[in-house]
């Protein structure tokens, strides 16, 4: 397909439902939910073409940064739906906690690792190795990671949790800006069209996808939930599940296939820093967010209480994120570790008893403890992150386990 051709059809996903909407259409629940999630699917990749270009203008680790914070805003718009209804209704709380957590595990297990098979099956390369310049996203994760083990101990939600995660994003977004800009080559697709515009008609253009994307994705946003709920209904099938893993895989599949091509083209290290920096992004501000919509829609400032469910869900995201630190902690993803990642996130998948929800946690906590101890380049890796930022010293890195 031509690179133009992309770009009508990513135009026309969100055109139907802005035109459903204006011309006052109804849809059966199932339906509604299709349409609009082909809406957000559209949207997803005109806004991830757009902020790839935007690597022209800005420092490209601030570029990523964007990028990635781009291509979440569909995940973004769904969660603070729920939000803001739990503000009306306690009961979307659970889907909100469903969502993020949903969306948060699924970037890790099947987007990370899908980074590092996509580019050896092209290379036959078994090792991604990461440049230095991540050590910005992999540093704020980690303080991200080690205060959400906070949140499941107190079993709240609440404006403080807010104020840390956003400031930790703040943090990131300031030192990701600080880097030096290095023009990127784009390769193919709609991007590498875009450049081809003089400088204002590129930015004119980009500023554009811009707002007609976030139209798209701010009107399909609540009927893409709530037909996703009625469609759990109808057939009978969890309501939490259903949002836990098909709302983001409607809403993040752009995203990985955006990574995905950045591999296909040889740029691995560009590919696996868009999800991390992806991982921050929702690890920090999107679960700040939460609160804030969540306290905004009720009219008061209040906690949303999470029950055992959710707790356990938000515990056993945060040591996966803990596990996934310390095996990318040296800047090298092998093809193994991909594999350990994934089997420990497919296989949580079949069993839902809450016994084996923090089995997994507890497996995947003592998994990071250990991993740690035997590594000496994770070790060396988590020194030299925190001796840059703090120390101002340099560490040397072994890629060898």
């Amino acid at each position: 397909m031509s690179a133009r051709l992309w770009l009508i059809t990513a135009a026309l996903l969100p055109l139907q439902w802005i035109g459903a909407r204006l011309f006052g259409l109804h849809l059966s629940p199932h339906w509604e939910a299709v349409a609009s999630g082909l809406a957000i699917f559209g949207a997803a990749f005109l806004l991830s073409w757009a902020a790839e270009v935007a690597q022209l203008d800005i420092p490209q680790a601030l570029a990523l940064a964007f990028l990635a914070l781009i291509a979440v805003l569909p995940e973004y718009a769904v969660d603070m739906y729920f939000a803001w209804s739990a503000g009306k209704d306690p009961r979307y709380i659970a889907y909100a906690t469903a969502n993020m957590t949903g969306s948060n595990r699924l970037l890790i297990g099947l987007g990370w690792t899908s980074v590092v098979v996509t580019y050896w099956l092209k290379t036959r390369q078994r090792r991604i190795i990461l440049e230095r310049s991540h050590s910005i996203e992999l540093l704020h994760l980690v303080v991200a990671t080690v205060y959400s083990f906070v949140i499941p101990l107190k079993g709240t939600l609440s404006a403080i949790d807010s104020i840390i995660l956003v400031t930790i994003f703040i943090s990131y977004m300031v030192s990701a800006s600080k880097a030096l800009v290095v023009h990127p080559e784009l390769e193919g697709g709609p991007p590498e069209l875009l450049t081809r515009l003089r400088p204002f008609a590129r930015r004119t253009a980009i500023i554009g996808m811009f707002v007609y994307a976030a139209l798209a994705i701010y009107l399909a946003a609540e009927p893409f939930a709530e037909g996703l709920l009625a469609t759990g209904r109808a057939f009978g099938i969890e309501e939490f599940l259903l949002i836990q893993w098909l709302a983001p895989l409607a809403s993040e599949s752009p995203e990985f296939i955006v990574a995905l091509l950045f591999a296909l083209r040889g740029k691995p290290g560009a590919s696996m820093g868009t999800l991390v920096s992806s991982k921050v992004n929702q690890w920090t501000l999107l679960i700040g967010m939460l609160p804030l919509a969540y306290n905004l829609s009720a009219g008061h400032l209040g906690a949303m209480h999470l029950d055992a469910r959710q707790t356990e869900e938000i515990f056993l995201t945060a040591a996966q994120s803990l596990f996934a630190i310390v095996v990318l902690a040296n800047f090298s993803f092998s093809l193994v570790e991909a594999g350990l990642v994934f089997a420990l996130f497919a296989t949580q998948l079949f069993f839902t008893d809450p016994v084996f929800r923090y089995g997994y946690a507890i497996a995947y906590t003592a998994l990071a403890v250990v991993w740690l101890i035997l590594s000496r380049s994770s070790r060396q890796g988590l020194a030299a992150m925190i001796g840059e930022r703090w120390g101002g010293r340099r560490v040397a890195i072994s890629h060898h386990k």
